[in-house]
């Protein structure tokens, strides 16, 4: 078994609606914590929780202005992510590659007389 753990909190990270909900938000550009509390039906340590997860995974950056938080996105956070299922897509797709080339010769041996 592969044992990363960025990976694992990346997963765990975007594996909450409302997390994911907030990397959409910022796709905006940076904002505070108040902004993407706002709209949902949680309470602003609520949302801060969330944000500390999302710092965890390495998704998100904070940057202290003054007494407000600005947020943004990491893109480099998704890496992890985005290298496993390209990894997994790419072994899947040379399975069934291999499967497909396989038929394909059991089908034409089985074609001739």
């Amino acid at each position: 078994m592969i044992e990363d753990s960025r990976l694992d909190q990346a997963y765990a990270a975007l594996a909450d609606q409302t997390r994911r909900g907030m990397l959409v938000a910022l796709r905006d550009g940076p904002a505070r914590i108040t902004d993407l509390a706002a709209p949902l039906p949680i309470s602003f340590a609520a949302a801060a929780r969330h944000v500390g997860v999302l710092e965890a995974a390495g998704l998100v950056e904070r940057e202290v202005r003054g007494r407000e938080h600005w947020l943004s996105v990491r893109s480099a956070g998704l890496q992890p992510a985005a290298a496993w299922i390209a990894d997994q897509e790419s072994f899947w797709a040379d399975r069934a590659d291999a499967l497909s080339a396989r038929l394909e010769r059991r089908n034409r041996s089985a074609d001739r007389p």
